[in-house]
């Protein structure tokens, strides 16, 4: 009777969209006015204690679990959560642990590891052709997701106004697709760091294949230990949330470091502009050791770091529409997905990607382009921001 009795008032406090909810006693409740848009069925209870402990993990766990079954938008209804001032995801009383969101060296290579060396077969069915893992860019809005990554390469290097025979550093760079566009189309030098052995391998492979070899360079090894080179140029996109708080400042010291004194780096990452942000269950599950930075804590990091500002541009909308369009290719091959893993991975991955989409359409959390130079800003720029458009 207890349990049923503080689940009632916590669901009924946490949307602000009408839900049906079905006990594990069969009996059956709606909370918020109108036709319940989702409709929430406990096959068995989740200990208070759990959600006490940290809800978003307790809940998180019993859907994986199929202790919670969920029939509707899943994207939705933790929009809805999120919007909601009084939900769990804001409410102290039910975020009294977090999984850590720190890691030394050691850890730094496990947590990436644990995450993108699943297996390149894996991301090759829901990513698109040139896989890339990271928000894309929607310029038109019949863009397909192939299209929209490419414009996303392609405004991350026009940024850097590059010229021809100078020499780019990429950091975390996932599949190689960046750096060896840098190198192609753009005839510029360029050097990949990953921590993941499956883009290591593919990286390595493509450059043979591509015939880049004097061209690319691809290294299995931490962004912090590169020694004492420079770059003419600097990207990294989707990296700083996994480096974890504590290494904030050690990271934008070492884009600096890297760049010649007229520099430019353009970083690219998960950010937020409020409080938000802090998901136990993402921490668990899918990103252990990361941390989503605020925008203000990056600025003043790259203060710190002696680097100044250029540009700085939003894209909230556009990872909204990309997890959005990854979870709907995820779902396309579930049932592949589910005999390369499980059928708890697939819940788990499912429940990722729309709780991503959730938490960008909400404005919980960013992304953001740090647009960098070492020295004055812009002082090897043009005047206005017409060039990165041509």
């Amino acid at each position: 009777m207890l349990e049923k009795t503080f689940f009632k008032t916590f669901l009924s406090r946490s949307f602000n969209i009408p839900i049906k909810v079905t006990y594990w006693d069969g009996k059956t409740a709606t909370y918020g006015d109108g036709e319940p848009e989702v409709h929430i069925t406990f096959n068995e209870p989740i200990p208070i204690s759990d959600i006490r402990k940290n809800a978003s993990i307790a809940l998180g766990e019993g859907y994986m679990d199929k202790k919670i079954e969920i029939d509707g938008s899943i994207e939705k209804l933790l929009i809805s959560a999120y919007e909601n001032a009084g939900s769990f995801f804001h409410n102290s009383k039910f975020i009294h642990f977090l999984p850590k969101q720190k890691h030394d060296e050691k850890e730094s290579k496990e947590d990436v590891q644990s995450h993108y060396d699943l297996g390149n077969d894996f991301y090759k069915l829901w990513l698109d052709p040139t896989m890339t893992y990271s928000c894309a860019y929607f310029e038109h809005a019949d863009d397909d997701l192939e299209t929209a990554q490419m414009n996303k390469v392609h405004h991350i290097i026009n940024k850097l106004n590059p010229q021809p025979g100078r020499t780019l550093l990429d950091i975390g760079c996932g599949w190689g697709t960046l750096m060896l566009t840098a190198a192609k189309e753009y005839n510029l030098k360029v050097t990949g760091v990953t921590l993941s052995q499956e883009q290591y391998d593919m990286v390595k492979q493509r450059i043979a294949d591509e015939n880049l070899e004097g061209m690319a360079e691809v290294l299995l090894m931490d962004y912090r230990e590169l020694g004492n080179h420079q770059w003419d140029y600097v990207t990294s996109v989707g990296m700083f949330e996994h480096v974890g708080a504590e290494n904030l400042g050690e990271y934008f010291a070492d884009v600096a470091k890297y760049m010649k004194d007229d520099g430019v780096a353009l970083i690219h990452g998960i950010t937020r502009q409020g409080k938000g942000a802090n998901n136990g269950w993402l921490n668990k599950w899918i990103f252990p050791g990361g941390y989503v930075p605020g925008m203000l804590e990056n600025l003043q990091h790259v203060l710190d770091a002696g680097l100044q500002v250029d540009d700085l541009e939003p894209l909230r909308r556009h990872y909204q529409r990309t997890t959005e369009i990854w979870d709907k290719n995820f779902q396309a091959h579930e049932q592949e997905i589910q005999e390369m893993m499980d059928e708890k991975f697939v819940r788990m991955w499912d429940l990722y990607l729309q709780a991503a989409s959730a938490s960008f359409a909400s404005g919980n959390i960013d992304v953001m382009q740090y647009l960098l130079s070492k020295g004055p800003s812009g002082k090897t720029l043009p005047m206005t921001r017409g060039y990165m458009y041509k």
